[in-house]
């Protein structure tokens, strides 16, 4: 991690490396706030071209409801270091390890949350060993690949990749347009220098990895739902990602609890995260901080 952070962490919460077995992961850390009873213990992952701080709104609100909430940039994004050239160290199962041991450093066992890739990621490690896992939320993360319309800008982006620095490509996405209109990296919760300074500190490999992951994911939802946790499948009233009508299914296959979120979009962490943090909470103390198997809690 830098000395010197893109994102000051939000109040209460503290930004340090977590220890692994599989290395060093920057994480933002926040205790359940004081007179809050401790409920429960929260792993959060973000999505591509994402970081920790896109979930900076939640810590405060699921503080107050008694969560420790640990958000953590995953190997080669924003502040956790990785490969700049090898895409192998980017092959899902390698980040599913990573997840595991992350939940494995924190004591376990772990509320777990994927936003968008990081809910296929999540998927992964879950599949793996659920062991370490309380429940499973996906955040806005579908059954397999992404739209048509998503994969092309993915497909964009990995072009751009291949021949342009990761300072060429920002100036690139600026020359675009507005962020609210470009979205991706230069859409998110600070200003453009912040944004910009994120995106320089994710690896390129990783990019290029987990975008081909993206428009490759397999449907593995029949597995998952073999798997003995409480699951959650949260998402905005609208996606363009993952259409909601693929979510409502996927809900429905998981027996999972359903949230749709008000006036969100595909981060409902940032469009409304009190909304979505109420949900949050709700869903897990629903689930209790030491059921780690029997179906799911709520109904779609």
């Amino acid at each position: 991690m830098t000395s010197h952070p893109a994102f000051p962490p939000p109040p209460g919460a503290r930004a340090y490396p977590l220890r692994t077995a599989r290395g060093e992961f920057a994480v933002v850390d926040s205790s359940p706030a004081a007179g809050a009873e401790a409920r429960g213990v929260v792993l959060m992952l973000p999505g591509f071209t994402g970081s920790k701080e896109d979930f900076r709104l939640l810590h405060e609100p699921l503080a107050q409801r008694g969560y420790r909430v640990v958000a953590v940039d995953g190997r080669g994004q924003h502040e956790s270091v990785g490969p700049l050239d090898d895409e192998s160290a980017y092959a899902q199962r390698e980040l599913a390890r990573d997840v595991l041991a992350q939940a494995e450093a924190l004591g376990g066992p772990v509320h777990l949350v994927g936003h968008s890739l990081g809910g296929q990621i999540a998927r992964a490690a879950v599949l793996l060993d659920h062991s370490p896992f309380v429940s499973f939320t996906l955040v806005s993360s579908g059954p397999a690949e992404i739209s048509v319309s998503q994969q092309q800008r993915v497909k964009l982006l990995r072009d751009a990749l291949a021949v342009l620095s990761m300072e060429e490509v920002w100036e690139a996405i600026q020359a675009m347009g507005p962020p609210e209109e470009v979205g991706g990296p230069a859409r998110g919760l600070g200003d453009q220098d912040q944004l910009r300074r994120r995106w320089l500190g994710h690896s390129p490999a990783q990019l290029l990895a987990t975008g081909r992951q993206l428009c490759t994911e397999p449907d593995r939802v029949a597995e998952l739902a073999a798997v003995p946790l409480p699951f959650h499948v949260l998402s905005g009233a609208h996606d363009d990602t993952w259409p909601v009508a693929i979510l409502d299914d996927m809900a429905l296959r998981l027996d999972a609890h359903r949230t749709v979120v008000t006036g969100a979009e595909h981060s409902p962490n940032a469009d409304q995260p009190l909304a979505t943090a109420h949900a949050l909470a709700d869903f897990w103390d629903g689930v209790g901080p030491g059921r780690s198997a029997g179906g799911a809690a709520g109904t779609p």
